[in-house]
């Protein structure tokens, strides 16, 4: 036999995927129908907002929608490789353990050959509970080591009100979960296209084996089978998926899912009742109650354009362009959202950024329509709904004349032009103070020399002089000072 290899890396991621997806949003009731179910989650697959939600954390039987877990372990040990949907299996002599005479059966009996594909068909198809006791012994070993594995999962998808005892959900007050713990694992389940298409089939036909004849399995669920062999009546022609459930003290609950208009719907309806209408026949509260809910949202809601690819947005400052000052913007792509047609779309908050005003730098030509500019984001009441990029929305040609006049101011701006000019003018300032020095040297060594010539003239003068002086004295004639002293006499 082959066991489930867990792998707690992959695990532990989906783990946290799925807590975090759960009911973060919630949309207002807007007169949700009256429900008898005791507990309920009508939820939007897309966007995880919960339209309607019913004690979800409340304690509740699942009945046998326990075979969703069981079913998504053998899915996922197909994916992993570790078994094959052709793999034969032998049913096991212990494959009957737990079931009560009257519970849903493929009639599958100990000793019977037959593909692994086919036990999940009996178990999505027909809900036969032996068939899921055969699929837990062959992927671990024994019913009691599965189980464990289906409480393990279940812990690691984040579930926090789950206890199971068995693979398909016979009565046991020990076996129980809560409506948000099966949005939880109906959620992954759903993730993988093996699930989808058990969950969908209406009807199924298994080849004969060694111990029963050809077997024309109907699906229990009458959204899908209009002729399903207990809840007829209900077809609805946008459900898909997923599983019904029945005991005595689950009451009749249901999980499916429905789609129209763009929309996307998980149901899940707990603790339901029966009644007798007045014509005699059966109203099944799990099946009236999905459908009223269902119907609700498709006439009250739609998806809606909270941003169109088409609306302006708001014009951005754009310099060096030719004609203009600015250019328009628009949404890339729509932000949509299902919401109620009544809503006021101007109440929801659009929060704009333009990039070149958050970075403080001047929008400049040239533009092409498409480029992005910016970003918008829709949000109202702590929801966010959207964030798409603002573009563009026509070419923005460059201005010559503007920008070679930027370029002009952008070179002499520049920092390395502003030190080159400083050096420039720094080196003439230099020059022209070492020129009016050298000339000044040049004026006083002038002044100088002349200073030393008159000097030497005026010397050469008095020298010239006082010899002229000289040769008068020398020269004077004695006769005259003869005659001089006479006349004194």
């Amino acid at each position: 036999m082959k066991k489930i290899k867990i792998i707690p890396f992959l695990l532990l991621i989906a783990m946290l995927a799925s807590v975090f997806a759960l009911g973060a949003l919630a949309v207002e009731p807007y007169d949700a129908p009256e429900l008898t179910a005791a507990a309920a989650i009508l939820a939007d697959m897309d966007t995880g907002a919960f339209y309607v939600s019913k004690n979800t954390e409340s304690k509740a039987y699942p009945a046998s929608l326990t075979k969703i877990l069981t079913v998504l372990l053998a899915v996922e040990a197909v994916e992993r490789g570790d078994v094959s949907l052709k793999d034969e299996i032998t049913a096991y002599d212990d494959c009957l353990t737990g079931l009560d005479e009257d519970a849903s059966s493929a009639d599958i009996k100990p000793g019977e050959v037959m593909t692994l594909e086919n036990y999940l068909y009996c178990a999505m198809v027909a809900s036969a509970n032996e068939a899921c006791n055969v699929i837990g012994e062959y992927l671990s070993g024994s019913i009691a080591g599965f189980v464990a594995l289906m409480n393990q999962r279940a812990e690691e998808l984040g579930c926090t009100g789950t206890h199971l005892t068995n693979t398909n959900g016979m009565p046991d007050e020990n076996h129980y979960t809560t409506a948000m713990d099966l949005y939880r694992i109906t959620t992954e389940a759903l993730k993988h296209d093996l699930f989808v298409t058990l969950c969908n089939t209406p009807t199924r036909t298994i080849p004969a084996t060694n111990k029963s004849e050809t077997r024309e399995l109907k699906n229990t669920n009458g959204l899908i089978n209009a002729d399903s062999p207990m809840y007829k009546g209900y077809f609805y022609e946008y459900a898909m998926g997923v599983k019904t459930g029945h005991t005595n003290d689950a009451g009749y609950c249901l999980i499916s899912t429905a789609e129209k208009d763009g929309i996307r719907l998980m149901c899940i309806v707990l603790g339901c009742t029966a009644k007798t209408r007045g014509n005699g026949t059966t109203d099944f509260g799990s099946f009236s109650d999905t459908l009223s809910l269902y119907r609700w949202v498709f006439s009250n809601f739609s998806m809606r354009d909270i941003v169109s690819t088409t609306e302006l947005i708001c014009e951005v400052p754009v310099s060096l362009a030719r004609d203009t000052d600015g250019v328009t913007v628009r949404a890339q792509s729509s932000i949509s959202a299902v919401l109620p047609n009544e809503a006021d779309l101007s109440t929801y908050q659009r929060d704009i950024v333009i990039y070149s005003e958050r970075d403080g730098e001047p929008l400049k030509a040239p533009i092409s329509a498409g480029d992005v500019l910016g970003e918008i984001t829709i949000s109202k009441d702590g929801v966010t709904y959207g964030t798409v990029p603002l573009v563009a929305t026509v070419d923005v040609e460059l201005s010559r004349g503007e920008f070679l006049r930027s370029s002009v101011r952008a070179f002499f701006r520049s920092p390395v032009v502003i030190i080159i000019t400083l050096l420039i003018v720094a080196a003439l300032v230099g020059y022209f103070v070492l020129l009016i020095r050298y000339s000044n040297r040049q004026k006083a060594k002038k002044r100088a020399a002349m200073q030393a010539r008159r000097a030497a003239a005026q010397q050469r003068d008095r020298q010239a002089r006082q010899q002229v002086l000289d040769e008068f004295r020398t020269a004077a004639p004695p006769e005259e000072k003869d005659t001089v002293s006479s006349s004194r006499k």
